[in-house]
């Protein structure tokens, strides 16, 4: 457990550090898988109905609004719709326009589960998307799975009845009885209102549960989820006469419910043996708090530095190395010297003995200069 815990802690620095760049990498993949699924399902026309073009549409749904990744892909829808018969394209875009009222007016943010509901449908699991949608975000996203489940429903309608709705229709009775049999893949579908059904209060019983104030809440609703999905939906195909759906039902609620309890390890792991309750009171009310911590681990982040001794052992050389600059010690800086001015000769500084002095010799001398 502790090793999951690391490793969540790790997933969760990983995106919140990169998520500028994780964002458009994952809108890209649901953007592709969804246009590859349109083309592998019902490519009729071949301008879109390839991989490049899923790839360049994918690119740049990348740096698109969620809504702009549904409006690209009911278009490439449109085109395939048109390349089969004008009728169903008639009819798909009616269907769109009712989808544009509602997705923009009760669930304009939850785009993903619009086009996740679909794809999710294809690989036989689409049991997560109400679980999944009922943990993490409103009741209302009620709406964007009943809008991908419809869509869904459509077109694998129209990819069973192709025979009947290709080709021009060279009479109205025949144009007529085409726009009939696309609307009946609405209108008359019974398993696609059974599916809706069961899905939407899924969606409501896991919301409802995992708001309570109870210990585990978020696996009593996956529990509960997925429980109700199973028996619904086997019980709703058994009422309806359908056959064949018992193991699919199975093996997809078990696949899902694996992906709903890692949907709750990411988002919502708590540790209930260290919940508090807490009281305290205001001027005007009483407080109850009941606190219950996250599970979380720990984690020290190694760094390893490598170093190089003979690099270092030169930088220091350099550092030891001092250099004197006259500039720093002005008060090594020469004075100037200056000259003494010169009065003559220099005077005989060496005292004579009185013995060897001619005192007549010099008075007389100095009569003479008088």
């Amino acid at each position: 457990m502790t090793t999951l815990l690391e490793l969540k802690e790790k997933l969760v620095r990983f995106y919140g550090k990169y998520e500028v760049y994780i964002t458009p990498i994952v809108k890209f993949i649901v953007a592709f898988a969804a246009l590859m699924t349109i083309d592998r399902n019902i490519g009729y026309m071949e301008l879109v109905s390839s991989t490049p073009v899923a790839l360049i549409l994918g690119l740049l749904c990348a740096i698109l609004p969620v809504g702009g990744t549904i409006f690209i892909a009911a278009v490439v829808i449109l085109a395939d719709m048109y390349a089969l018969s004008i009728e169903v394209c008639l009819v798909a875009l009616l269907l769109f326009v009712l989808i544009y009222f509602i997705y923009f007016r009760f669930a304009p943010r939850q785009g993903m589960g619009v086009l996740l509901t679909p794809i999710c449908f294809r690989l036989n699991i689409p049991y997560v998307i109400p679980v999944g949608m009922g943990l993490l975000e409103e009741a209302y996203s009620v709406f964007a799975v009943i809008c991908g489940t419809v869509v869904y429903f459509f077109l694998d309608g129209v990819r069973q009845n192709e025979k009947l709705l290709g080709g021009a229709a060279e009479e109205s009775a025949e144009a007529n009885s085409k726009i009939v049999v696309a609307l009946n893949q609405l209108l008359g579908n019974k398993e696609m209102y059974l599916v809706l059904g069961i899905m939407a209060v899924t969606l409501i019983i896991v919301y409802l549960i995992r708001r309570m104030s109870i210990a585990n809440a978020w696996q009593i609703a996956i529990a509960s989820g997925i429980l109700f999905e199973t028996i619904g939906l086997i019980a709703g195909y058994m009422l309806l006469g359908i056959s064949g759906k018992t193991v699919s039902v199975l093996v997809g609620n078990v696949i899902s419910l694996l992906i709903a309890f890692v949907i709750q390890f990411l988002f919502f792991n708590l540790d209930y043996s260290r919940t508090e309750r807490l009281q305290f009171e205001d001027d005007e009310y009483y407080y109850y708090v009941k606190a219950v911590p996250k599970a979380s681990v720990a984690t020290s982040e190694r760094s390893i530095k490598k170093i190089n001794a003979e690099p270092v052992r030169e930088e220091k050389k350099k550092e030891d190395k001092v250099v004197f600059r006259e500039e720093n010690f002005p008060e090594r800086k020469e004075t100037p010297v200056t000259q003494k001015p010169d009065f003559g000769s220099p005077v005989n500084e060496t005292p004579q003995k009185i013995d060897e002095i001619d005192f007549e010799k010099q008075l007389e001398e100095s009569l003479k200069d008088l």
